[in-house]
């Protein structure tokens, strides 16, 4: 069974930056596709940025031009960089990716880290 361990969460003030990261718990094939998703007080869980097999990205309207999402598979690992951070920001971060395994190496299987807090102050 493969775990997806986050990191990275904090407090953070207004206009500062933090760096998400999210790492499988064991040796893996590869990680295909994954994203990043957000739950905020009272609402319900969002995706904030994703990347493809291929490398390419998206992002949340409210995100866009401020978080980066980034990916090492010599690490296998994910990294979400957060930058020009507001308070609406302040949430429940998850990380969710496809990973490659010898159970199964071709299309993988989805998987959800437990979440890292992340709180902006003013």
């Amino acid at each position: 069974q493969v775990h997806l361990v986050e990191s990275g969460g904090g407090l953070v003030q207004a206009g500062g930056s933090l760096r998400l990261s999210c790492t499988a718990s064991r040796s893996i094939f590869s990680i295909n596709a994954a994203g990043w998703y957000r739950q905020c007080p009272g609402k319900q869980r969002e995706l904030v940025a994703r990347i493809s097999s291929d490398g390419s990205t998206n992002y949340a309207d409210s995100v866009k031009g401020r978080f980066t999402i980034s990916k090492d598979s010599a690490k296998d690992t994910v990294y979400l960089h957060m930058n020009s951070l507001k308070v609406d920001d302040t949430a429940v971060y998850y990380c969710n990716a496809n990973i490659a395994t010898i159970e199964d190496p071709y299309y993988g299987n989805d998987y959800w880290g437990k979440g890292t807090l992340v709180t902006v102050s003013s």
